[in-house]
């Protein structure tokens, strides 16, 4: 039987980092929100309404952060970015 070569080849996938930042932000926002509600508030879901809205925000946060790849440096050349001190006749256009 005859194989043919890069026919079962799986394409090679990135590593990727998880994104759990926010599921892990609303648990831990619920759990803090209640005791931080019961002892400042006494109010268990007044807590936890605050916990939940702080947990989402830095959750979001923390994912944003972890996702962004490119390198300031990285960046493609836009119009006008030719040599530092080129004359203006040999810059890109």
């Amino acid at each position: 039987m005859r194989s043919v070569e890069g026919m079962t080849d799986q394409p090679e996938k990135s590593p990727k980092k998880s994104q759990n930042g926010l599921a892990i932000g609303i648990g831990l926002g619920i759990a803090f929100g209640a005791v931080f509600g019961m002892l400042v508030f006494d109010n268990l879901a007044l807590g936890m309404g605050f916990g939940i809205s702080i947990g989402i925000a830095l959750g979001v946060a923390f994912d944003a952060k972890g996702t962004d790849d490119d390198e300031p440096g990285d960046a493609p050349a836009g119009p006008g970015d030719g040599e530092p001190g080129a004359p203006e006749a040999d810059r890109p256009t």
